[in-house]
Parts: C-alpha cells; sequence; structure tokens
C-alpha cells in the first residue's frame, strides 16, 4: 500500500517526479523546455511551497499563477489539451506515489487549478493569431 503525503519532502517528491514526466513529455514539455525556459533550480522551490499551500492549506506560497502563466500564454497560446496532459501527468504521478485523503486532495485541487487556469486564460482573456 502507498503512502498517503504527509509533510514537505512528499511534496518535493511529488513535484520533482511529475516535472521530470513534464520536462519530456511530448506535448507540453516544450512549452517548459522552450517557451518559458523554466530556471528549474528557482522554480521547483516556489512549486514545492504552491504544492504545500494548496494540500495542507499553508500561506507558504505567495505568488501569482495566473499572472505567472499569462506572459507564455501570450508567447505560445495554452490550449484545453496542454490542460488536459497537465493534468493526466499530475494524476498519474500522485497515483504512482500516494494513496489517501491527502493525494486525493492533491488531484482534486489540481483538476481545480486546471479549471481555473483555462477559464482565466483561455476563455476570458482568448488570444487571436
Amino acid at each position: 500500500m502507498l503512502p498517503d503525503i504527509h509533510d514537505i519532502d512528499d511534496i518535493k517528491l511529488l513535484v520533482d517526479t511529475f516535472y521530470d514526466k513534464v520536462k519530456a513529455d511530448g506535448l507540453i514539455g516544450y512549452i517548459f523546455n522552450d517557451i518559458a525556459r523554466v530556471d528549474w533550480p528557482a522554480h521547483l522551490p516556489v512549486m514545492y511551497n504552491f504544492w504545500d499551500s494548496v494540500i495542507f492549506n499553508k500561506g507558504s506560497y505567495k505568488g501569482n499563477a495566473i499572472a505567472a502563466h499569462n506572459g507564455i500564454h501570450a508567447k505560445e497560446p495554452f490550449t484545453k489539451a496542454h490542460f488536459e496532459r497537465w493534468l493526466q501527468l499530475f494524476t498519474k504521478t500522485v497515483d504512482e506515489l500516494f494513496a489517501g485523503e491527502k493525494a486525493e486532495t492533491a488531484k482534486q485541487r489540481a483538476a481545480s487549478i486546471a479549471t481555473i487556469m483555462q477559464l482565466k486564460l483561455i476563455y476570458h482573456h482568448p488570444l487571436t493569431h
């Protein structure tokens, strides 16, 4: 039986494993690698704080996720398929590593985040090319 998500070390494992999948993914990897050119050593601690806040209701994340993604969306418009793949990879990663109440919370919150990001970025501020 898999353990549940209990602490920041579990969050780090989840985030690191998830982003390894993202970077290698044929559909969304290029957005992170080539468009956003993510500085992983700087970005991963932000994501640790973000997911720590999301899963454990802590206030450790102080950023604005919509604003952070809006600039990327302006360069390379996100599609529904991008968000679906992101959620698929996240859910798969959680299911491979964890099981329990917090694992379910993580997947539910990820689905909500994907929906909100789509509504705010794709449908509220659609870009035309």
